[in-house]
């Protein structure tokens, strides 16, 4: 019955271990860095583990902002987005 016991102990202390990794892993892998992406108000996908920072489509397209209204707004933006990426003095 002793043996049982100190078997059962050791599975249970194993599991525990395996599982205690297994969260320190998903942490300094996946949620922390994925914490930090979002902060600097980049796009996190979990999946590959890649930051990426959002275009504008006129950037790819080359498509003119032809008023001043979409202009002004898109200067914001990017403005808004710089701001986000600069780091903190």
């Amino acid at each position: 019955m002793n043996r049982t016991i100190k078997r059962l102990m050791l599975i249970f202390a194993g599991a525990f271990a395996l599982s205690v990794v297994g969260v320190v892993v998903y942490q300094v892998g996946w949620a922390m860095p994925g914490q930090a992406c979002e902060a600097r108000g980049d796009w996190w996908d979990w999946r590959g583990r890649t930051c990426a920072r959002p275009v504008l489509i006129s950037d790819i397209t080359g498509r003119v902002i032809d008023t001043p209204e979409q202009r002004k707004a898109a200067k914001e933006h990017a403005a808004r987005i710089r701001a986000a990426a600069a780091p903190a003095p």
